[in-house]
């Protein structure tokens, strides 16, 4: 069972009794906002719907025997007739956080359909949760996109209540998890210069209060509602902040004009566990200031004990959240890299007699080229395996397809992968068989196509960054076999 859900599980007071008519819709209840909100509406005393496209992916929650599941997709009015059928309140949770051209136009037809059938089926209440954004710039097309959505609702005939949050401090908030992990893995770092933007981050609990309370606003209220937490702080004071709570030393950031979000986008993916497809969304929103202009919702809703500042939120998500080996794991990958290389190293003799004798190719790259490329594929193998390593460990922390025999065999491969690295070498160099060294180059080439295969499960980006190593492996083989034909009749 995922830590996190367990934790929510054990926080969960028994549901209180039931009122007639108190049946809520939650969707996206397999994400991070939508699976904290099913129990806190269960333990509030309303029974809970849920529609997903997968009833498989509820099966690790503890509510998922307390709650009616539909089957259906949220653009399908059919499955959404069925799905509304009784609804007093629906929560809209769906928003496409992918880099596919068509998302404006799926989030469009969605919310469409959505608000449709909710206004046929007579539900009293929708509840949606948007980004925060300014009115007067031009946003980035993700922002807009949900900007569009509460539109959408508003404007669909059943009293909406958009909430407009910026980031979400909690334990498996994508935007939580961009900014701790860069934190952690980051002692310094060359960032946009947009990490100056003023931002009102806000709690994950306070989030779920404020959702919760919103289902029962009364009927004439159809408007859009700023949700921030206490503090109004700059992405670089956010990172600072969270070095201090935690405590780590300060981080060194320096700001640059020249990244622009979608090689920010892609930099965060390498360097979190957030895919870039994710990445360019939560970016993008980091390109604007996104502050709270009004409070409103705290008139009409109760925030017991009032809105959490950043610090203890920060504490309250690090509590029971899963350690990241990402740096544990570089280190291990970087200190096997490292013997492998060293070792070619000495076996390496260009300056050798007979190396000097042999009939090369004129398509063979130059000398200077070898020790330019293999440095930067050792560094590919290393940060690669080092990926895919903290992602399998992610996955056994969070109880999905990941287990220490997976860590065990993953470590094989790489040691195994190195092992022939290392052996091309001696066979080359120290044996002087180009025959040998091209048939144990074959098997190298075999072998970096199973860790690709075996890494784009857990890290795609880094299953993909391995390719070019495979691919100089399989012109090292031909390469190799090319200057046994031209000199296997020579001796040694």
């Amino acid at each position: 069972m995922n830590p996190t859900n367990q934790r929510t599980a054990e926080r969960m007071t028994p549901p209180a009794t039931t009122s007639p008519g108190r049946l809520a819709l939650v969707t996206g209840a397999s994400g991070h906002v939508g699976g904290q909100l099913v129990p806190r509406l269960l333990s509030d005393g309303w029974q809970v719907r849920v529609l997903t496209r997968r009833a498989g992916s509820l099966d690790d929650r503890p509510w998922a025997d307390q709650v009616d599941i539909v089957v259906g997709d949220v653009a399908d009015r059919a499955d959404l007739r069925k799905a509304l059928s009784g609804i007093r309140t629906a929560y809209y949770l769906i928003h496409s956080m992918d880099d596919r051209p068509d998302f404006a136009e799926r989030d469009r037809e969605a919310a469409t359909a959505f608000g449709d059938v909710a206004r046929e089926q007579e539900v009293r209440r929708l509840v949606y949760l948007g980004g925060l954004h300014p009115d007067d710039e031009e946003l980035s097309p993700h922002l807009a996109s949900r900007v569009e959505v509460g539109r959408i609702l508003l404007s669909s005939g059943v009293p909406t209540a958009v909430l407009q949050a910026a980031v979400v401090l909690g334990d498996g908030s994508a935007s939580f998890d961009m900014l701790r992990h860069l934190t952690t893995r980051l002692p310094a770092m060359v960032a946009p210069k947009w990490l100056d933007n003023r931002i009102q981050p806000i709690a994950v609990d306070d989030v779920m209060t404020l959702l919760v309370g919103a289902a029962d606003l009364p009927a004439n209220v159809n408007r859009t509602f700023d949700i921030g937490g206490p503090d109004v702080l700059t992405y670089r004071e956010m990172i600072q902040r969270f070095a201090s709570v935690t405590g780590l030393r300060q981080r060194l950031v320096v700001t640059v004009p020249v990244l622009t979000p979608r090689l920010a986008s892609h930099w965060v993916g390498l360097v979190t566990p957030i895919g870039a497809g994710v990445a360019k969304p939560l970016v993008g929103s980091l390109v604007h200031e996104v502050v709270a202009k009004e409070s409103d919702l705290l008139d009409l809703v109760e925030v017991p004990g009032g809105l959490t500042g950043f610090d203890e939120a920060v504490r309250r998500a690090m509590e029971g959240a899963a350690p990241d080996t990402a740096l544990r794991n570089l280190a291990l990958t970087g200190a096997a890299v490292a013997a492998s290389a060293v070792i070619g190293s000495l076996a390496t003799k260009p300056g050798s007699r007979w190396y000097r004798s042999l009939d090369l190719p004129a398509w063979q790259p130059p000398k200077a080229a070898f020790p330019i490329v293999w440095t930067l594929l050792y560094s590919d193998i290393a940060a690669s395996a080092a990926a895919a390593l903290t992602a399998i460990d992610r996955n056994q922390a969070e109880g999905e397809d990941g287990s220490r025999s997976t860590r065990q065999r993953y470590l094989g491969a790489l040691g195994l992968n190195l092992a022939l690295n290392t052996a091309w070498s001696v066979l080359f160099w120290r044996r002087r068989t180009p025959g040998g060294a091209a048939l144990e180059s074959g098997l190298l080439t075999a072998s970096g196509a199973d860790l690709v295969r075996r890494t784009v499960p857990a890290n795609g980006v880094a299953g993909r960054a391995l390719v070019p190593y495979v691919a100089w492996c399989g012109f090292a083989t031909v390469l190799s076999a090319e200057i046994h034909r031209r000199n296997r009749n020579r001796g040694r």
